[in-house]
């Protein structure tokens, strides 16, 4: 298995969070998107998506989502 890499621009850390979020506008409540994140980042990108009103759960990377 290969291990998750953060999802920031030009972070190459190893994830240890998932930044699941959605866009309302274009996806339906079942569709969610998955970032992966670093402790150093996962606060810039969780705070970047809900600037923008997404819907936004942060669950550390071996939690199973379901949907």
């Amino acid at each position: 298995m290969t291990a998750a890499i953060c999802s920031r621009a030009g972070c190459r850390d190893g994830a240890v969070w998932q930044v699941v979020w959605r866009n309302p506008r274009i996806h339906s409540a079942e569709r969610r998107k998955i970032w992966a994140a670093c402790d150093e980042h996962v606060a810039y990108l969780r705070d970047y998506l809900g600037a923008r009103d997404f819907p936004v759960e942060v669950i550390p990377l071996e939690t199973e989502i379901t949907t």
